[in-house]
């Protein structure tokens, strides 16, 4: 009897996609991916037992329905099937990764206690033959690894990650097969690969450098900005691993990184540059920068606001993929296949903790890859451990290099004597002096002094930092929520240049707003600008003057960056921290400013200083104490690196539930699409939900060009927009993974998406 895989409705069966043929080419594909890090065997194994469970007469009745149109989503399980055997088939840590990865390919990687119940209690409909689709399987000591694996401090994280990676490989294989099937079968093409090698984009990179280098003036700023780079680029024969790279704002850093990532990449033959950014915010400058450095944009992934197609469906089945496959093609995600991906770190780290097929499918194109990871002092503290944990296996299992990369170097390596734990032990990075990337940065930082920090000790009222704004023609306040930044503006709002940023406006309203800014700033028109601390990490602006709500250290860093940028003004640039009247600093920041405090008053005179920052964190690790750096709570466990390291032994780790515990942002936010036009003749986002909405499955490139009019709002303020019909679903087949405002009436010109109409109130409205 003749068994497939996939089927193709209304057309004849000798068309349809068959089993044997399905489960041999996911093989080989996922053994592709995972020989980079040397697991290619295993992976293989995955593929070819991950859809045995289609060898049912009753699986096989059910595709068959795909030919008559009967509306079915959810057919008899067919994913526990290939678990049960390779149990069965490699007892031990193997079988287990294995049966976490086949059990999950749809409905995602589960909790062991869930996995073992599908394995011993669920009754399965009778797939006998599968070894025949299947072929046999090799000896367990075929599977092992080609090279030893180096175990992770964190006990059994090592193992547990590779499982993750291994699903990884499973669940990309099984998606890209399923799509070039479909895609064959019509005639489509299929929107990958043919990218530009890396040698190519590097080549462009040094053009546009030397380039600009030659246009810069002769300053003192711009000779140490060329000193910087010109190190970078010849610290890239070092071995791949861990590095730093410490440059005081506005010393080039950004450029210098990815120099150094791209040269370090061909020289030691990796993959791809994964450039981090903090905020969703300013994911579009950088790679607006990248594509004018890089002459290109098909190589460029610009990857931050992602609808989550899974969630939205309720994908809990372990085989929802429809009858005739196409369900999971449309929850397409991306997979990072791409020469330069752009992305923030709630993407990064939460895919890399992450249970969903949708999040976990890129983990693989991780490896052998250059992360830079931007501002690397704003990974949250409550999970810097489990972060750390996480580039270290990277770094050291899987071929990566990591360049932590910021102005204010948050003390992670053993030579900062900041992470010490009850046992006096230092788990700090393991990263030496010669790994650090920017050239004698102490020097820099006395050379690159642009700004003279001042701390206000009385709290400041909105009217006195309006009175001020009204003295100064261009002036920059951030404060620490977008609720703060509205009020702070309708108080100045009728003064010359007055301009609102947050993140309440779509990121392309937010890219034409800087861009007038800079232009005013430069024709030297008044700017008075209310923003929060989006503005404050990559965003080039240079004003004479920024006040700062309280904050951490390493922030009013970031905003001393955007005053005096560029060393034009006669003496010093101005920059005034001070505790607002109208707005206390939320919960989540209160810690930071309590250990910026006694740096305050201990090292006043020199604020950025390098001394000053490692103070600063030394007392910002000690005050929180060990555990609150793991503090997510996972089940009735505390922490993400203790609930796996129990599980060692008996491989039982519970996935599930640390990806539900693993959030940079508690309030959990939902992407929505905003209509937003420039002018009146501006259509753009209006065609794309309109082509969108009239498609069965929706093409990547519209989905990444709708990023551009992305808002996230609170869950609560969503779901009452949505009961009101304010939002509306994109297309019925995404159901509410896609949602729109049905016009304008709830967006300002000015101030974006006005939720402090709502009667609702929410931990959101301290959301940065």
């Amino acid at each position: 009897m003749m068994l497939y895989a996939h089927s193709l409705p209304d057309r004849p069966v000798a068309e349809w996609e068959m089993l044997a043929d399905h489960l041999q080419a996911v093989g080989n594909r996922a053994n592709e991916f995972a020989q980079v890090f040397g697991c290619g065997a295993l992976a293989s194994v995955a593929g070819r037992l991950h859809d045995i469970g289609k060898c049912s007469q009753a699986y096989q009745k059910y595709i068959g329905t795909a030919r008559v149109g009967e509306e079915r989503t959810r057919g008899p399980d067919h994913s526990t099937a290939g678990a049960k055997e390779a149990i069965k088939a490699y007892p031990g840590s193997l079988g287990r990764m294995l049966a976490y990865a086949v059990a999950g390919h749809h409905a995602g990687l589960s909790d062991a206690d869930k996995l073992d119940a599908r394995l011993t209690e669920k009754v399965l409909e009778d797939y006998s033959g599968w070894e025949i689709e299947c072929g046999s399987l090799p000896p367990q000591e075929k599977l092992l690894p080609e090279h030893k694996f180096l175990s992770s401090s964190a006990p059994g994280f090592t193992q547990a990650f590779m499982a993750r990676m291994l699903f990884s490989c499973l669940v990309d294989a099984d998606f890209l097969e399923t799509e070039r099937f479909y895609a064959e079968a019509n005639n489509e093409k299929v929107e990958r690969g043919d990218h530009i090698e890396l040698s190519v984009l590097r080549a462009r990179l040094r053009t546009y450098m030397t380039e600009m280098q030659a246009r810069a003036g002769d300053t003192p700023v711009n000779a140490l900005r060329a000193r910087v780079l010109d190190y970078a680029i010849q610290r890239a024969t070092l071995e791949p691993g861990l590095f730093t790279l410490t440059v005081p704002t506005g010393g080039g850093k950004t450029l210098a990184s990815l120099s150094f990532a791209l040269e370090h990449a061909v020289r030691h033959g990796l993959r791809r540059v994964i450039y981090i950014v903090p905020f969703t915010s300013i994911i579009e400058q950088t790679a607006v920068n990248f594509r004018d450095a890089l002459k290109t944009n098909d190589d460029i992934l610009e990857h931050h606001a992602s609808f989550d197609w899974e969630q939205a469906k309720n994908v809990e089945s372990a085989d929802s993929e429809g009858p005739d496959g196409l369900s999971k093609l449309r929850r397409a995600a991306e997979n990072w296949d791409v020469p330069i991906v752009v992305t923030t770190a709630v993407q990064f780290f939460e895919s890399l903790f992450a249970k969903r097929t949708s999040r976990c499918r890129k983990l693989h194109n991780i490896a052998k890859s250059v992360i830079v990871l931007d501002e690397a002092q704003t990974i949250p503290v409550g999970l810097l451990r489990p972060c750390m944990a996480v580039l270290d296996e990277l770094t050291h299992n899987y071929g990566a290099s990591a360049v932590l990369c910021t102005a204010t170097q948050p003390a992670l390596r053993k030579c900062d004597e900041a992470l010490i734990d009850k046992k006096d032990k230092n788990f700090g990075f393991d990263i030496g002096p010669d790994r650090e990337l920017a050239p004698d940065p102490e020097q820099l930082y006395t050379a690159l002094k642009r700004v003279k920090v001042e701390h206000r000790s009385d709290v400041t009222t909105d009217a006195e930092i309006a009175a001020r704004f009204a003295e100064r023609p261009q002036m920059l306040c951030i404060v620490n929520s977008r609720r703060h930044a509205r009020a702070l503006f309708d108080a100045i709002r009728d003064q010359p240049g007055a301009t609102h940023l947050s993140t309440l406006m779509c990121p392309r309203h937010r890219r034409i707003v800087l861009e007038n800014v800079r232009t005013r700033l430069k024709d030297r028109a008044p700017v008075r600008l209310v923003a929060t601390s989006l503005i404050e990490a990559g965003v080039d602006v240079d004003f004479p003057e920024v006040w700062r709500a309280a904050a951490g250290l390493s922030s009013i860093a970031q905003a001393a960056g955007r005053c005096n940028r560029e060393g034009k003004l006669d003496g010093l640039g101005r920059t005034v921290v001070f505790m607002p009247a109208d707005d206390k600093p939320p919960r989540e920041l209160e810690a930071f400013w309590q250990a910026t405090r006694p740096v305050l008053r201990s090292h006043g005179d020199d604020l950025l200083g390098l001394d000053a920052v490692h103070a600063y964190f030394k007392e910002l690790y000690w005050q929180k104490g060990e555990e609150a750096l793991d503090a997510t709570k996972v089940g009735e466990r505390r922490g993400i690196l203790p609930a796996i390291g129990e599980r060692k032994d008996d491989f039982k780790f519970p996935f599930a539930t640390i990806a539900e515990a693993f959030r940079f942002i508690d309030d959990v936010m939902e992407p929505v699409i905003v209509p937003w036009k420039a002018s009146e003749a501006d259509n753009e986002a209006e065609v794309l939900l309109r082509k969108i909405a009239s498609m069965d499955r929706p093409l990547a490139s519209d989905l990444r060009r709708l990023q551009q009019y992305t808002v996230s709002l609170p869950k609560n303020v969503w779901r009452e927009w949505l009961a009101a019909g304010v939002l509306q679903r994109v297309n019925p087949a995404l159901g509410d993974g896609l949602l729109h405002f049905k016009d304008l009436a709830h967006y300002g010109m000015e101030t974006g998406v006005n939720v402090f109409n709502s009667d609702m109130r929410s931990p959101e409205m301290n959301v940065l």
